[in-house]
């Protein structure tokens, strides 16, 4: 079993110890944040082109490594700019996958076209969740784009995970934050979780929380950073427990007072044992691996002899064979994300995807 992160990554307030043994790390990190504020000011002042797509675009991302919530707000945000009229296209990395196609169809919006180990796990999350909208993955956002363009005429493509991906232009970025987590000790990686210093909120054109609040002191210093800027909060909520072998679902009244298996291979397992443990699970057992893990069936050998009863997630479920599990009752839990006044959060996105200027494509 591996360590998903290490929980000094996280810790807001640290003992004087933990600094101590982290010092080495410090100068890291400042290179690597360093390294990314000059990344993102040599394309905001033009002196690296960013490339250009003609239809408008939505960025999804994070100033944390891992774990916030964009994945689900990206199929929210896309199924709902669908259901206003738009002619959406959901573009994903694909990290993790095995194929090496420069474009790959997820899902023309109404059939899955493709295997985990072409595309990856999330992008079948996203095509699970984002119905009627097309999901393409690729490295290259612009390519992916002009894919969008040439086979389902999209107007708006929206990228999962795109704010440090500054080679494509966006009208707007949208910038999401564990509300268990904030800043977490507030440095850049390795020393702490983020991916870029925190000035970088201030090109957020909408920042949301996810399964807040925050507590007070990540609270004011996002207000400090991005005052006028539009907030929104949301709850990832559970709503369907079903057999990974196949077959009807459950209540999810099932899991009170269960004892309980956890299986999985994301960024933060720990919201996987919150959910559990409010639902009156009591988790007695653990296999958590790194995110997007690629499961083998030693991994899952003797699930049965540490717990009659084993959850995972959506996005593990995709990668383990039925097959592997025949001998022990693993289940889906099934996540939705709810979102407080989402009409206020669209009426924004719309709003500044009117104002955003017609883009041509560079000669």
């Amino acid at each position: 079993m591996i360590p998903v992160r290490a929980r000094w990554l996280e810790v807001p307030i640290e003992p004087g110890w933990l600094k101590l043994l982290l010092l080495p790390l410090l100068p890291i990190g400042w290179t690597y944040g360093a390294i990314a504020g000059l990344h993102r000011l040599l394309y905001r002042k033009g002196w690296r082109r960013a490339n250009r797509v003609p239809c408008r675009v939505v960025s999804i991302g994070s100033l944390v490594a891992g774990g916030a919530g964009k994945t689900p707000v990206a199929a929210w945000l896309a199924a709902a700019l669908h259901r206003r009229g738009h002619k959406v296209v959901l573009a994903s990395r694909g990290y993790g996958r095995l194929g090496r196609n420069a474009v790959v169809v997820v899902s023309d919006g109404r059939l899955i076209r493709s295997r985990w180990e072409e595309c990856g796990d999330e992008p079948l999350v996203l095509a699970a969740h984002a119905v009627g909208v097309p999901v393409l993955v690729g490295a290259n956002r612009s390519l992916v784009g002009w894919r969008a363009l040439s086979t389902f005429g999209a107007d708006v493509l929206v990228l999962d995970d795109g704010f440090q991906h500054h080679a494509l232009e966006r009208d707007v970025d949208v910038v999401l934050f564990d509300g268990g987590l904030g800043f977490g000790s507030g440095f850049t990686l390795p020393r702490g979780p983020l991916r870029e210093r925190p000035s970088a909120l201030r090109a957020a054109d909408v920042i949301g929380v996810i399964d807040g609040p925050l507590a007070p002191s990540q609270q004011a210093r996002l207000e400090a950073l991005a005052p006028d800027t539009f907030c929104f909060h949301a709850q990832r909520r559970p709503v369907s427990l079903r057999p990974l072998a196949g077959g009807p679902g459950e209540p999810l009244q099932r899991l009170e007072g269960a004892e309980v298996g956890m299986l999985s291979g994301v960024a933060q397992p720990r919201n996987l044992r919150r959910t559990l443990e409010a639902l009156g699970a009591r988790v007695v057992a653990e296999r958590s691996f790194r995110d997007h893990h690629h499961y083998r069936i030693a991994d899952l050998v003797g699930l049965d002899a540490q717990a009659p009863l084993w959850i995972t997630t959506e996005k593990d479920a995709v990668k383990i064979p039925r097959s592997w599990v025949r001998d022990a009752d693993v289940r889906v839990l099934g996540i939705e994300l709810y979102i407080e006044d989402g009409g206020a959060l669209l009426d924004q996105v719309e709003a500044r995807l009117r104002a955003a200027p017609r883009r041509y494509p560079r000669r």
